[in-house]
């Protein structure tokens, strides 16, 4: 992820991970917003005496922390709502990255005095792709309806793709490769559907592991494995391995079912340390890189960098808004003209169209591209512009993060967007948990119509409470709460079962350590009790 000149490199990245899960853990703590503070803290680092160079290293970070961020945000992300927004997802991902592209490196052009127009078409396919990370951390921190979140998602899944297809096109015009509109769209065409390609053809044999892996530590040790795998694959084929990625893990996160349950509370307990830890670092990163990045502008003056960083930041931001606006409202009109006799659809709400434009922030996959810029073109020259391409870079970065999610929650407010209706979330979950309840009350009447399942009444009447208990709770939320306490009845049950719960743990210890029972014995009573409780707790996060 990093490199470093010294010799205690292993020290430092140790350090750099540790203190980036600091912050984000105070982030967490103040209940703000991670990226932000780790990026404002890392900028500040940067310039404190003592604190190693690292430098973002591109054939680490692409390849080993995208691959597993992009697979985590797949894993969590509904098949069947991107599905559903198919069209402003493909819109943004594709056709915004591109027009961003070319708006940028037109701009950079114009503005730049001496900058060549593919070395500006190589920054803007630097910045086009706003970040698989910020975007919805963010917008699910502030609560925003759960078709925008889908957008952004679905949007910062693909956009990377088409991003680094169109820097790999732009860059072989830089260093004097040539360039072809043939052979960019055959490039383009080669990252999309080959990238698609691989991945549905690994994602049924991947799944087929998973469901027969019995073992939940080796079929974890499986699910670390598989982003990294679908990545090479598809880059060993000239395919996008980001695409083939987001393939696999949508796939697989739509068939989690299937596995058991000890995976899946492993899964998703490896899964959410190792997006943490990833996250966090990668955003410390971004801030301390601004050292590195200021040392080698020398021939620059700082009235020509604020003015550029200014101007691109700019263009950045007004061209989202130009193509969402665009592109959500303009082709719904012409149809409407053209289609008089059939009654058109309902157009989106001109807030909800604004947040989507503004929730552009940029990330670390930016900065790793830009890095990634040789420092020679054919023939040995210097490559035109590179270390004001990654200033830039960096600026626009960091711009769109400290000024876009500083003010999206705030924005979010100003505009009434309106909230997950709570009540209605509840009744849905109430009426599938009423008829997943009564399907398995009809399945345990078959059971039981079997001798070889009797059971004592006592524990028949168990299983029956068991699942009157699950179908009860979804409708207490919805009752009315104590006069005293402000709880409903599932809270107040919710309360004392983890205090029922933490007596037993306590009790399990306390025979531990008087001899009546050993180690092993308590971690597999114990394990036992995180399970109920995990059970309890699991409808409050």
């Amino acid at each position: 992820m990093t490199s470093m000149t010294h010799s205690g490199s292993s020290t430092d990245l140790l350090l750099l991970v540790a203190g980036a899960a600091a912050v984000a853990g105070v982030a967490r703590k103040l209940r703000t917003s991670a990226p932000l503070l780790l990026v404002a803290v890392g900028l500040a680092a940067s310039y404190l005496p003592g604190v190693p160079a690292y430098t973002l290293d591109p054939h680490l970070v692409l390849p080993l922390v995208l691959p597993p961020l992009l697979y985590t945000s797949a894993l969590d992300s509904s098949f069947l709502g991107l599905r559903a927004q198919v069209r402003p997802v493909a819109l943004l991902a594709v056709g915004y990255v591109l027009f961003c592209t070319v708006l940028v490196g037109l701009a950079a052009y114009v503005l730049v005095p001496g900058l060549p127009l593919a070395a500006a078409f190589v920054l803007g396919a630097v910045v086009a792709p706003p970040d698989a990370v910020a975007a919805t951390a963010i917008a699910r921190r502030v609560g925003l309806p759960r078709t925008i979140v889908t957008i952004l998602q679905g949007e910062s899944l693909a956009n990377d793709a088409t991003a680094i297809t169109a820097y790999r096109v732009a860059l072989a015009a830089a260093v004097g490769e040539g360039f072809s509109w043939g052979t960019a769209a055959g490039d383009f065409l080669l990252a999309a559907l080959g990238g698609t390609a691989v991945g549905l053809v690994l994602m049924v044999p991947l799944q087929w592991v998973r469901v027969r892996l019995a073992d939940p530590l080796l079929l974890n040790t499986f699910s670390l494995l598989v982003p990294f795998a679908a990545y090479a694959v598809a880059e060993a084929f000239g395919a996008s391995g980001v695409i083939a990625v987001v393939v696999v893990g949508l796939y697989l996160g739509h068939e989690a079912h299937a596995v058991d349950f000890a995976t899946r509370l492993q899964e998703e307990a490896v899964w959410r340390m190792v997006s943490f830890v990833l996250e966090s670092t990668v955003f410390a990163l971004i801030g301390l890189q601004l050292r590195l990045i200021l040392d080698d502008l020398g021939a620059y003056r700082a009235g020509q960098l604020a003015l550029w960083a200014t101007a691109v930041l700019a263009v950045v931001v007004v061209g989202r808004f130009v193509w969402t606006y665009a592109t959500t409202y303009l082709p719904p009109l012409l149809g409407r003209g053209l289609r008089r006799s059939r009654p058109a659809a309902p157009l989106p709400p001109w807030n909800a169209t604004f947040v989507i434009a503004w929730a552009g922030m940029r990330g670390v996959v930016s900065l790793a591209v830009a890095f990634s810029i040789p420092a020679t073109v054919e023939g040995g020259g210097p490559f035109p512009g590179r270390e004001l391409i990654l200033f830039l870079t960096f600026a626009v970065v960091v711009g769109t993060l400290l000024l876009q999610g500083l003010t999206l929650p705030a924005l979010v407010r100003v505009l009434r967007l309106p909230r997950p209706d709570r009540q209605r979330l509840v009744l849905t979950e109430a009426q599938a948990q009423s008829d997943a309840s009564h399907a398995a009350l009809d399945r345990l009447d078959v059971l039981l119509q079997d001798e070889r399942n009797r059971l004592p009444q006592a524990l028949e009447t168990r299983l029956r409470r068991v699942l009157d208990r699950r179908q009860n709770a979804v409708w207490e939320r919805l009752g009315a709460v104590h006069e005293e306490t402000g709880e409903s009845a599932d809270a107040t049950y919710r309360r004392l079962s983890r205090e029922l719960v933490e007596a037993e743990r306590q009790a399990f210890v306390r025979l531990r350590d008087q001899g009546r029972i050993d180690d092993e014995l308590l971690r597999t009573l114990v394990r036992r009790l995180d399970l109920e409780e995990a059970m309890v707790d699991h409808d409050e996060e």
